[in-house]
């Protein structure tokens, strides 16, 4: 009982600092309130599971993760190597990369808009359980078919989002540039691109996340003796549950770091755009 007893003195005191902190104004009231709510949530946890006596086969507590993770903690970066670096960025990079080229594409001739786009929607809601056995087929068991699996999954997110942005120009605009007798080249780089980068960077952002994703459910279906997925799936037939947790706290700092630093980019580039300011 003293654990439970500890887990709701914490989560009284962690309540009562955040309604304080709500209230206050800045940065550092703003970075304070989700610290704190995460650390007094990690700490519930470890109670709960100790003060209820909760098998670690169901759920591990925080603190036998945390020792976990540092005993494995070279198969947890060999892991990170192979789903993270290899199969989700190079994915991401080369799906967005295309899907840019093909927007700019897509945005100069109009029957494409019409053809590629629908096709596009139909391709963006295949299940990536149907997509993945067939990737992985074609491109073999190691990171390059996890990587074709990202780029099938981040491609079209990606080209909606940047054709919708490139359209996002008034007719006044667009007038205002052909009395400058400005090119198509020169209207797209100088008027319609920067238009359309929020648009993108929206893109990007959710594409942060599917990569991730694609990559660790991709192994799911064949992989080396490394990688997120492969470890996950592998883990759990041993019942090696605090293990399973540690590679779900790698995949959720990359997560967050992936998607973090999209979001910093996007500040930088478009810190003119109304959605910035204020921030």
């Amino acid at each position: 009982m003293s654990w439970i007893l500890a887990g709701l003195i914490v989560w009284a005191l962690g309540l009562w600092a955040n309604v304080r902190l709500s209230k206050r104004k800045g940065r550092a009231a703003a970075l304070a309130v989700p610290v704190i709510f995460g650390l007094v949530l990690v700490f519930v946890w470890e109670a709960v599971v100790r003060g209820f006596g909760i098998s670690p086969v169901l759920l591990p507590a925080p603190s036998v993760i945390a020792a976990r993770f540092g005993q494995s903690s070279g198969v947890l970066w060999q892991d990170f190597v192979q789903t993270v670096l290899k199969g989700a960025l190079t994915g991401y990079v080369l799906g967005c990369g295309a899907a840019l080229l093909t927007a700019i594409v897509v945005d100069r001739f109009d029957f494409l808009r019409r053809g590629l786009l629908p096709v596009g929607n139909f391709v963006a809601a295949l299940p990536i359980i149907g997509i993945a056995p067939i990737l992985v087929m074609w491109f073999g068991f190691d990171w390059q078919s996890k990587a074709a699996v990202v780029v099938v999954m981040v491609f079209f997110p990606v080209l909606v989002n940047a054709v919708q942005g490139l359209a996002d120009t008034s007719a006044m605009q667009r007038d205002l540039m052909r009395t400058y007798a400005a090119s198509y080249w020169t209207s797209l780089w100088k008027l319609r691109l920067p238009a359309a980068l929020p648009f993108i960077f929206n893109g990007l952002k959710i594409a942060s996340t599917l990569a991730l994703i694609g990559a660790i459910v991709a192994e799911f279906f064949g992989s080396p003796i490394t990688g997120m997925g492969f470890r996950i799936s592998t883990s759990v037939g041993l019942l090696q549950l605090d293990l399973v947790w540690a590679e779900i706290v790698v995949a959720a700092l990359a997560g967050s770091a992936f998607y973090g630093g999209v979001a910093l980019i996007e500040r930088a580039a478009t810190f003119w755009h109304p959605s910035q300011r204020g921030r």
